[in-house]
């Protein structure tokens, strides 16, 4: 199976989530014969609010479970303990309407993510043979692409505003993925430009642009008030823009 792995990434607080759940709604209507997995790799858990899901088993759930068997000297061996662990992955797995849902968890420590980002890189490899699409909402920053979690992503899409912050953040994570990512494309997406100008005025380095999407107050609204984003309409910004990322990297045609 070819699946196409798209990881979106950036910095926090550049709605990187929210276009991860539009995503997967542009994906699910347009193959709806087909098998999508929406992973939250971000431990705040932001994408299963974008989605509507509550999350009831997480993969760091499985992880410590595992753990904790082998820590308390069950006879077990380690390759019977790690395809224990495969199969609780699907136990994971949270159907919905058109697409599956996985949430990799929070870390076992404050500010430790060493472990669980290690067994998030494996999920990944078990679980692309499984199905057509899958869509991972990454933590904010570099640290999973610096730690080679993504490292066979197909599909890297770069979030970023309009501040100098964020573009720098997407140009140092192109430049790590040019050293660590097999992927097949990368390009950036502009979103909550405060008018289409700002956008001449930006420094992106020579990643390509997949989409420019506008603020949209309507979308805020949906975040502060923690709504589904598949009830954005179809010509919402964020689902427009969306598709037009997906379009661009040729995901979409």
């Amino acid at each position: 199976m070819d699946t196409k792995i798209i990881a979106m990434a950036g910095k926090g607080g550049v709605g990187k989530t929210s276009l991860a759940a539009a995503v997967v709604k542009v994906l699910v209507s347009a193959y709806p014969d087909k098998k999508i997995l929406a992973i939250d790799a971000d431990p705040a858990v932001g994408l299963a609010t974008a989605l509507g899901i509550e999350v009831e088993m997480t993969v760091d759930d499985i992880r410590k479970e595992v753990v904790a068997n082998a820590e308390e000297g069950k006879a077990k061996t380690a390759i019977e303990l790690l395809g224990e662990a495969r199969y609780r992955i699907f136990d994971a797995l949270a159907e919905q309407d058109g697409f599956a849902f996985l949430a990799v968890g929070r870390p076992e420590a404050a500010g430790c993510y060493c472990k669980i980002n290690s067994y998030l890189k494996e999920v990944i490899r078990i679980l692309s043979g499984n199905f057509d699409y899958i869509v991972i909402d990454g933590e904010a920053g570099i640290e999973q692409i610096n730690r080679r979690v993504m490292e066979k992503v197909t599909h890297l899409m770069l979030v970023t505003d309009s501040s100098r912050k964020g573009t720098q953040v997407v140009q140092t994570i192109q430049k790590v993925a040019d050293e660590l990512v097999m992927y097949e494309q990368a390009g950036v997406i502009l979103n909550r430009l405060p008018n289409p100008e700002v956008t001449r005025c930006m420094d992106l380095g020579e990643l390509p642009i997949f989409a420019e999407i506008p603020a949209d107050p309507s979308l805020t609204e949906f975040d502060l008030k923690g709504e589904n984003v598949f009830y954005l309409p179809q010509n919402a910004p964020v689902v427009q823009g969306a598709r037009r990322a997906l379009l661009a990297a040729g995901i979409l045609s």
